[in-house]
């Protein structure tokens, strides 16, 4: 676990070996602003870092994390999940991405939690709580099924079924769905491996997860 000295370290690392490297760069964006082109949903968990694993530099990539890498429907009345759907609403309208990828992760966490019973979104007496409500569709999906025999098999289940049912959330918001239908904004889904670095790409037209070329 990194402390805040060793955090301080970093940094001095970065300052000395990196950022010399771009500084040019970086003055670029102070001054010009960002114009990434494709926005990440991705988990919270410190083993997923999207900039690491896309190899991105800065600028690259607009990235909102959160527990288990849900997206909310759209909701301009309720309550809830707003931090996520106002980032997408400001990638969207405000940046213009042309590709949203919302990817998932093995071995999530907030996913195993929420199988297990840590979390009970019937109770909803907390943030969290409330936030895995949204698994609820992909789990009862998964359990309809009944294909999966082991624990294992059934977390890894929901961990991708959940990436669609959040691909269809994004379709409920209208600024969204109009750009899609339009051709001007790209909706794809991916799934890393956190043991082997393997990633999967969701077939947009099978909807079959495959291994990435």
């Amino acid at each position: 676990m990194r402390d805040i000295a060793e955090l301080v370290d970093g940094y001095k690392i970065f300052h000395a070996k990196h950022y010399p490297q771009q500084a040019n760069l970086y003055r670029n964006l102070a001054v010009s602003g960002q114009s990434p082109k494709t926005m990440v949903i991705a988990c919270c968990d410190s083993r997923i870092d999207p900039g690491v694993i896309f190899n991105a530099g800065p600028g690259d990539l607009f990235v909102v994390r959160n527990v288990a890498n849900l997206v909310p429907p759209f909701e301009p009345r309720g309550d809830y999940h707003h931090g996520t759907s106002a980032a997408l609403e400001f990638a969207v309208n405000g940046l213009e991405v042309e590709t949203i990828l919302v990817m998932g992760h093995a071995h999530c966490g907030g996913i195993n939690a929420f199988l297990n019973g840590l979390y009970n979104p019937k109770e909803e007496q907390g943030f969290i709580d409330r936030w895995m409500s949204l698994l609820n569709p992909a789990r009862n999906e998964v359990l309809n099924l009944a294909r999966e025999n082991s624990e294992e098999e059934l977390q890894k289940a929901v961990e991708l079924t959940s990436i669609n049912h959040s691909l269809k959330n994004l379709m409920t918001f209208p600024w969204i769905r109009e750009r899609v239908i339009a051709n001007n904004l790209k909706l794809r889904g991916a799934y890393f491996n956190v043991a082997d670095a393997s990633l999967l790409a969701l077939n947009p037209d099978s909807g079959v997860f495959e291994p990435l070329d």
